[in-house]
């Protein structure tokens, strides 16, 4: 991967012919979601005529029942076909924007918007199994490939809702919801056209043995059990550590635009360069990033820096507390790029440790709890911003500061630990010596 530019790794991606059409098929999906997600919120209030407290309500259901859609996807990923499952998922949401145009009662709205959400986040989880299982050990190329799609592609389609929110009728936002309809029913198309993965994905050859996870978390009395993710205290760590390791998408898009609008001087034209930023850095950084973090244990070193980054946006966010117009800016600004960096980190970390952690025989259901963290933090990490960080000021945001460098760092030794408990797994079943004879709950860390 390294020294190739993007426009080379996506005419010859990891995993060949079907990786190639399954990256066309998220860039044509997050062009739609683009469109959606730029058009949603006014849609609700100019259209349905919904009050904030409604659409506040509103999008928290659509959030929880997304937390469902991961665990969900994972799960029968592991008796259905992928490629099937994610028509479906697809099939499943262009059926709900359908009902958009015929529901505005708010009482209906809410099931509708909750079934968009769900499968969602299921398409999200069973496209990376797809990617987890076609591009194998090069799996983290095809992470950064598909970011760098999908940014693109939620860029255009910000674009073209921008001509339809110009216009403003209502006829102009049904015209939005068909496009991003569209959009599934393309991708769903794509999707077929891709063969069905095989295999429950390649073994990662750093570090990622994986093979005897059950034992590592106290099953090693029954080796020939499938194991389960909400029996695997290792596992439920690092999910459970995963979470408040996403807040960096919650300070894009809620932290930095609040703390703008009401503790700085800085103009509020200066809101949409935040995104317009965190989408150029995505797409030209994204490759070096995953190369320079490539293999488990540069995943695990890419969750360090993450703490670290995020403590330096956090540390900005102080200094344009009460700055004129002109320093704000370039404070605010300077914490947008230290977002994103802290973004392009746990891209690459956060999949690729849930991916070398997990057994390989149950990786599917594993995969699918690790999903959940990204959908927890999206319905609570806006709670915790508004509610404590920015509540308690400057030094809310310190504290927020060192609380991810901590749990960087937490999630680093952790994920060590159960590597190295893995491989040491995986070297003993490979002398013949017996599994079920190591203790290996204590070197999980």
């Amino acid at each position: 991967m390294r020294g190739n530019g993007l426009i080379a790794q996506l005419r010859r991606p990891p995993g060949g012919r079907d990786a190639r059409i399954m990256l066309l098929a998220q860039g044509v999906d997050r062009t739609g979601t683009g469109v959606w997600s730029a058009a949603s919120v006014l849609y609700f209030t100019y259209v349905c005529g919904m009050d904030a407290r409604q659409l506040g309500l509103l999008l928290g259901v659509g959030a929880v029942a997304g937390i469902a859609g991961s665990p969900l996807a994972g799960r029968l990923a592991e008796r259905v076909p992928v490629r099937l499952l994610l028509i479906g998922c697809h099939l499943l949401r262009l059926g709900a924007m359908v009902l958009l145009l015929v529901v505005d009662d708010f009482a209906a709205l809410l099931p509708v918007v909750a079934l968009i959400c769900l499968a969602e986040r299921a398409a999200k989880t069973l496209e990376m199994l797809f990617a987890t299982r076609v591009a194998g050990e090069r799996r983290t190329t095809y992470q950064a490939l598909f970011r760098s799609v999908a940014n693109a592609g939620v860029a255009l389609g910000a674009g073209v809702a921008a001509i339809g929110l110009a216009v403003g009728s209502t006829t102009a936002y049904r015209v939005l919801i068909l496009a991003n309809g569209l959009s599934y029913v393309l991708a769903a198309v794509l999707v077929w056209r891709a063969r069905e993965p095989s295999g429950h994905g390649l073994v990662a050859a750093k570090g990622g043995a994986g093979g005897g996870a059950e034992g590592a978390e106290g099953r090693a009395g029954e080796p020939s059990a499938a194991p389960s993710p909400w029996r695997d205290r290792g596992y439920l760590r690092f999910v459970l550590l995963d979470i408040p390791l996403n807040l960096d998408d919650s300070i894009l898009g809620v932290g930095l635009p609040l703390w703008l609008v009401h503790h700085t001087g800085a103009p509020h034209a200066v809101v949409p360069a935040f995104l317009v930023l965190n989408t150029v850095l995505v797409v030209l950084l994204q490759l070096r990033v995953s190369a320079w973090a490539e293999g488990p244990r540069g995943a695990a070193t890419a969750v360090r820096w993450y703490g670290v980054a995020v403590l330096g946006s956090c540390l900005l966010i102080v200094l344009a507390t009460g700055a004129g117009p002109v320093a704000a800016s370039v404070a605010l600004l300077a914490a947008a790029v230290l977002v994103t960096v802290a973004e392009l980190m746990r891209s690459v970390s956060s999949w690729e440790l849930a991916v070398v952690l997990a057994p390989p025989g149950a990786r599917a259901s594993y995969l699918g709890v690790a999903g959940m963290s990204q959908s927890v933090q999206k319905s609570v990490g806006p709670l915790l911003l508004t509610g404590v960080v920015m509540a308690a000021g400057p030094v809310g945001w310190v504290g927020l500061g060192a609380a991810a460098v901590g749990l960087g760092a937490l999630q680093r030794r952790a994920s060590l630990g159960r590597l190295a408990a893995l491989d040491a797994m995986a070297a003993g079943a490979g002398a013949g010596a017996e599994p079920s004879s190591r203790p290996a709950t204590a070197s999980v860390g």
